[in-house]
């Protein structure tokens, strides 16, 4: 157990963590490899802070796992990258189900190849039973679209007569969301030092603490997890109000 560890506040914990997994094509170009390779030797850090998440009794963990604009790189990076996700998927089941964790997803998954959706579908509904962490993988999604969709959604309800104009508000529009089902995250952890949220959850991040770390995603740990939520029990989260408001 890491020092770091011992001192986590389990009274104050996050009840949902999102992560940027960032970095995995500049750690693998370190090792004079192809970006793939980073994508591969990512799989650990997903598995440590599933474990690590699962440990202390974390709720829900979001991860950015594909975008809608990564489908705009390099051909044979995409396809390897589906071909991993697969793999993945199929090799882990055993770690969720001994982590007493329950898959599902965020994003559109009719644009994943149809092997993509098989494995993922049956891994969802293989971990459905579980009750403790949820994990939560954000495939071929971006806020953009999500906000896009709920409005196309909301428009179409008015329409059809279903909802007035006057009871479109911001509990409505949460409804409409893929994350419907799920609390807004408290913590957002980016990995590999950039400065951006990056199309991420664009909504439900309005408040959430952000925690950027130069660590590349294929040499994020445990420990490191320890590290963001450390940091975050260390802030004051206001919601706009002042420091004299927020702790009453």
């Amino acid at each position: 157990m890491t020092k770091v560890k011992e001192n986590i506040d389990s009274n104050n914990l996050p009840k949902h963590i999102a992560v940027i997994m960032d970095g995995n094509g500049r750690w693998a170009k370190k090792k004079g490899a192809a970006r793939i390779f980073g994508h591969k030797n990512a799989i650990q850090a997903v598995r440590d802070v599933t474990e690590g998440c699962a440990e202390l009794g974390i709720e829900y963990l979001t991860l950015y796992a594909f975008s809608t604009e990564n489908w705009s790189r390099p051909k044979a990076e995409v396809i390897g990258l589906m071909q991993l996700l697969v793999t993945t998927i199929r090799g882990e089941l055993h770690t969720l189900h001994k982590n007493n964790v329950r898959l599902s997803m965020i994003g559109e998954i009719d644009n994943l190849p149809k092997n993509c959706q098989k494995e993922l579908l049956e891994a969802i509904e293989a971990t459905k039973g579980n009750d403790g962490l949820s994990l939560i993988l954000a495939l071929s999604y971006s806020g953009r679209w999500e906000l896009v969709q709920a409005a196309k959604a909301i428009a179409i309800a008015a329409k059809d007569g279903e909802i007035d104009i006057e009871d479109i508000d911001a509990t409505l529009m949460q409804g409409y969301l893929n994350t419907a089902k799920y609390p807004d995250p408290e913590l957002l952890i980016r990995t590999s030092g950039e400065m951006r949220v990056s199309n991420f959850l664009l909504w439900q991040i309005a408040y959430t603490e952000l925690y950027i770390t130069p660590t590349l995603w294929p040499d994020f740990r445990k420990k490191d997890l320890h590290e963001a939520i450390s940091a975050y029990q260390k802030r004051e989260r206001r919601f706009g109000k002042i420091s004299e408001q927020a702790k009453v």
